[in-house]
C-alpha cells in the first residue's frame, strides 16, 4: 500500500472515526487513482492534468456516474489532507470541478416491512435474541453500524433510557430509545448465556454491548453478513441493507410530525441539507401507499 494513504487510512480511522465500510472504499478508490497514475509518480508532481485525465478514463470505461463521483470526492479527502500536513505544497483537486450528480433518494422500508423483518430471529438463541436487539436499537435510535458496534455498557443508562453515542468525527450526542428497546438490550445484557461458564460464547469482553459467536465485540461486517441473511429470509433482498433502518426511522420521524431540526439532532448530522432528503422518501413512500390504497389510482384514465 502507498505510505500516504496508509498514513491518511490511519488519521481517518483514529482521529475522524470513520467506519470500516468508509475507510475500504477510500483505500479502494486512492489506489485504482495511483495504478492509473503509475505506482512511481511523486505526488508533487500530480496536477489537474493528470486528474482530468483519470476522470476521463472512468467514464470511457463505463464507470457509473455515483461511482465516479466517490472516487473524487475520496481524492479530495486525501489531497487536503496532504496539503494540510505540508506533503505538497499545492492541491491540484482546487482546479478540478464535479460532475453535477443527481442527489440519491435513500431506501425506507413501510411499517410492515419493519415488522416482517423483525420477525426473522430466533429469540429463543442468545444470537437470535443478540439480532432482535440490535433491530430494535437501530430502529428506535437510528444509530449508524458502526456506532451500534461501538457501544460499551456505560454508554446505555437504562433507567433514563438514553445512548451516549459517538458519531462521525468523534462527536458525541445522546439519543433517547424507546422502552422496548431498552428492554431488548437490559435483556440480552442480563442474558444467561453471555456468562455461561466454559462455553466459546461466554463474554471475553465485559464492556461491549454486542458480542459474536466468541464473546468478543461484534464487527460492522458481521451485522451485514447477519441482515442479509435474514432479507433473504424475509423476501424483501435487494439494496437494503442496515444503514437502510436508519433511514427509515427517520422517515417515520418525519411523517409523525417530528421537527426537522430535532431529526438532524438525532442523526449526528452537522448540516441540515443532509437531513432534509428525508422529506422526499417520506413523499415517495405516501405516494406508494397512495397507489396501493386507492381504487383508481392505477388506471391511466
Amino acid at each position: 500500500m502507498n505510505k500516504n494513504i496508509k498514513v491518511f487510512l490511519e488519521y481517518l480511522e483514529g482521529v475522524r472515526n470513520v467506519s470500516s465500510h468508509t475507510l475500504r472504499n477510500y483505500h479502494l478508490d486512492l489506489e485504482a487513482f495511483f495504478s492509473y497514475l503509475g505506482e512511481d509518480v511523486e505526488l508533487p508532481k500530480i496536477s489537474k492534468h493528470e486528474v482530468r485525465r483519470y476522470l476521463a478514463h472512468l467514464n470511457h470505461s463505463g464507470f457509473a456516474r455515483r461511482t465516479v463521483l466517490r472516487r473524487l470526492s475520496a481524492l479530495r479527502s486525501f489531497f487536503r489532507y496532504l496539503k494540510k500536513g505540508k506533503v505538497i505544497a499545492h492541491n491540484p483537486m482546487d482546479e478540478v470541478e464535479s460532475p453535477k450528480g443527481e442527489k440519491l433518494i435513500p431506501s425506507a422500508l413501510s411499517y410492515e416491512q419493519v415488522e416482517r423483518l423483525f420477525a426473522q430471529p430466533d429469540t429463543s438463541t442468545l444470537l437470535g435474541f443478540r439480532d432482535r436487539c440490535m433491530m430494535e436499537l437501530l430502529y428506535s435510535s437510528a444509530l449508524r453500524v458502526s456506532e451500534l458496534v461501538a457501544l460499551s455498557r456505560r454508554d446505555f443508562d437504562a433507567k433514563g433510557r438514553v445512548l451516549r453515542v459517538l458519531g462521525k468525527g468523534r462527536k458525541e450526542r445522546h439519543v433517547p430509545i424507546t422502552k422496548s428497546a431498552a428492554s431488548y438490550v437490559e435483556r440480552y445484557l442480563n442474558h444467561p448465556k453471555r456468562h455461561e461458564e466454559g462455553k466459546p460464547w461466554q463474554q471475553k469482553d465485559a464492556e461491549a454491548v454486542f458480542l459474536n459467536k466468541w464473546g468478543r465485540r461484534l464487527t460492522t461486517r458481521s451485522v451485514d453478513r447477519k441482515f442479509r441473511l435474514y432479507l433473504l429470509q424475509s423476501g424483501m433482498s435487494g439494496h437494503i441493507t442496515p444503514h437502510t433502518i436508519r433511514h427509515t426511522i427517520a422517515t417515520h420521524w418525519l411523517e409523525k410530525g417530528m421537527d426537522l431540526k430535532m431529526i438532524q439532532m438525532l442523526l449526528g448530522h452537522s448540516s441540515p441539507a443532509a437531513t432534509t432528503i428525508y422529506t422526499k422518501v417520506s413523499t415517495r413512500l405516501k405516494r406508494e401507499v397512495y397507489e396501493k390504497a386507492h381504487p383508481r389510482a392505477g388506471r391511466g384514465n
